[in-house]
């Protein structure tokens, strides 16, 4: 298990040895961390894959990119196990240390064990049930859970599919799950639960900080069930942790097919409606934006007022990285990544500086206006 975790000196120090990436590194957290950060989400289940993404997480951690998201579930588990490999390795070669890196995983979807096993329901029973780490009725929409003993079970499970002490950024996964069985007063009581029990693994130095890794919840309308109210969930991120509580940062998609994050104004703070960028900062809390390129759907045939906003870059994949990371609001656009030529791509746009909130804001402009 390598010890520590991402500091305020480690970070800056990484951010020196790339001189020529103007405005790629920003402070987030208290540490230094790379607009771009790399994903581990997609992709087989199988060594092929595993081989690619040690490939690609390498190419990335001594290219420019400190930041590695991934979830106990993705590609179960094997995403954690590679990307704790090639850290283990980087360290070990001198290429890296571990102050100068942040890695971000999330609980809550139940996970196999590499793969799918020849009888998924008696596995779950055995591993899960049996064990009493979930009980009957904790299970959510037949994959979510949401209980201390099953995230602290997860927990655990990423620390060591990782090789870390510490984990620098702990979400909770898409809990807005929940919500689609249970009411909203029930739910909120949920996370307060879980929320202090990530207090208590701060504490005891497994987490650095945690959050919220959303889909819908943070993009929906305060009428729909699955919202997310990040008023709420602060008040009870302060009941439970005081003013110095650790709930620091959100996750929700953010590119240029689902931009609500930046024009939808959902979030009710005080008596003002704005939107979840406009209410983060205010709050203290850091902004990852996933799904930057929409499972690729947005590498190719972007129209041309992108290219014209984001000028200067060779590719549409480049072009909508740009428009993430330049985003007003935004820390880190987090980027699938599992070739090292994906890597080298995103690294192009980390050479050029982020674009203007002016040329921004040209894709927010009708055909007639100046």
């Amino acid at each position: 298990m390598l010890k520590g975790r991402a500091t305020a000196d480690g970070t800056a120090e990484y951010a020196k040895r790339f001189p020529a990436m103007p405005g790629n590194f920003r402070p987030m957290l208290g540490v230094s961390v790379s607009s771009i950060g790399i994903g581990t989400y997609l992709g087989e289940p199988d060594e092929e894959t595993d081989r690619a993404y040690e490939e690609a997480l390498t190419a990335a951690l001594t290219g420019g990119i400190n930041l590695i998201d991934t979830a106990v579930n993705y590609r179960f588990q094997r995403s954690e196990r590679t990307i704790g490999k090639v850290v283990a390795e980087l360290v070990a070669a001198g290429k890296l240390k571990r102050e100068e890196f942040i890695v971000a995983t999330k609980g809550g979807y139940v996970t196999f064990d590499g793969g799918v096993p020849e009888n998924p329901r008696a596995w779950f029973e055995d591993h899960f049930v049996k064990s009493g780490i979930v009980a009957p009725g904790d299970l959510m929409d037949g994959s979510h859970c949401m209980t201390p003993k099953y995230i602290g079970t997860m927990l655990d499970l990423s620390r060591a599919n990782l090789g870390l002490d510490t984990i620098d950024l702990y979400y909770l996964h898409n809990p807005e799950t929940q919500l689609e069985v249970v009411e909203r007063k029930e739910f909120l009581r949920r996370i307060s639960q879980i929320f202090d029990f990530l207090e208590g693994a701060v504490v005891a130095g497994k987490i650095g900080v945690y959050g919220v890794a959303t889909w819908n919840g943070l993009r929906a309308q305060p009428t729909e069930r699955g919202w997310l109210s990040l008023d709420e969930l602060i008040r009870i991120a302060r009941d439970v942790g005081g003013d110095s509580h650790h709930f620091r940062a959100i996750q929700l998609p953010h590119n240029l097919a689902m931009p609500e994050a930046v024009i939808r104004p959902n979030q009710l703070v005080g008596s003002r409606k704005i939107t979840t960028l406009a209410a983060a900062k205010p709050l203290g809390l850091a902004v990852c934006a996933s799904a930057s390129l929409l499972q690729g759907q947005l590498s190719r045939g972007l129209p041309a007022i992108v290219s014209d906003a984001m000028s200067g870059l060779a590719t549409d994949a480049q072009r909508s990285i740009q428009f993430v990371r330049s985003t007003p609001g935004v820390d880190v656009a987090l980027v699938g990544m599992k070739s090292a030529e994906h890597v080298r791509d995103a690294l192009a746009t980390a050479a050029k500086p982020p674009a203007t909130v002016e040329e921004f804001m040209r894709l927010f402009k009708g055909p007639d206006e100046p």
